[in-house]
């Protein structure tokens, strides 16, 4: 994969450990971390060996506290933008990948941050955490999904409320609201996620990714097309056991 600065990747017993290293400016993701972020994450896609892979955030303060707006903000040609966006979708990627991924945050999750953990399917939070979108104060919006990842997770009614405001929540509020799955004390945060992945690559892997693609395109179906969707992936199931 070749020598990486901004982003640790690890992979041990079939978990792989991505890990965002700019802790002394709050894992703030910066051009430099897209790119070996899209590195990562094929290698992730890529490597047969993994089986879940787990996000986190380096140092004591911070998941993400946002993206490097005096990099992002400073537009390119349009040619040149649409030839990163091809080359480079890391959001895309994100996305795509059909293996399950886990999001341990603590400290900030803001703008960049929460998407980052908004493309994981099972969010884990310190009772430290604190999150949102500052991005409309800023006269801007998101830029990687946020204002269509948010509203699937906490329903119309709480993505506008933080979308339009920039108020900044809590973790607890976080889980009322259904933007993360868990709560727990800092100590515990990262040990509850290498217990739930272990728990993941104790079943069938092609069980798991078939119910993550079939929940995550059912999504986007109505309640028939889904229901095929789904039969269909149980016989392609049945047919390669």
């Amino acid at each position: 994969m070749g020598e990486l600065g901004t982003v640790i990747y690890e992979k041990r017993d079939g978990t792989a450990y991505v890990t965002l290293n700019r802790p002394q400016a709050l894992n703030v993701y910066n051009l430099k971390m897209r790119d070996e972020l899209y590195q990562v994450l094929g290698a992730v896609r890529d490597d047969p060996e993994v089986r879940v892979a787990i996000f986190r955030g380096a140092g004591e303060r911070a998941f993400c506290a946002g993206a490097d707006l005096t990099e992002f903000l400073t537009a390119p040609p349009p040619v040149v933008a649409r030839q990163v966006r091809r080359e480079r979708d890391v959001w895309g990627l994100f996305l795509g990948l059909s293996k399950p991924l886990i999001a341990a945050v603590h400290g900030y999750v803001l703008g960049s941050g929460l998407e980052i953990a908004m493309c994981c399917d099972i969010r884990l939070a310190s009772e430290d955490a604190l999150f949102g979108l500052p991005e409309t104060g800023l006269g801007i919006i998101p830029a990687a999904g946020g204002t269509q990842t948010l509203p699937r997770l906490t329903g119309r009614a709480g993505a506008l409320e933080m979308l339009l405001t920039g108020r900044r929540v809590t973790a607890e509020e976080a889980r009322r609201l259904r933007l993360v799955n868990q709560v727990f004390p800092r100590r515990e945060l990262f040990p509850a996620a290498e217990r739930l992945a272990s728990r993941i690559q104790g079943y069938s892997a092609a069980a798991v990714s078939y119910a993550k693609q079939a929940i995550v395109a059912g999504l986007d179906l109505s309640l028939e097309q889904g229901l095929e969707l789904e039969a269909r992936l149980g016989r392609a199931l049945v047919r390669a056991g």
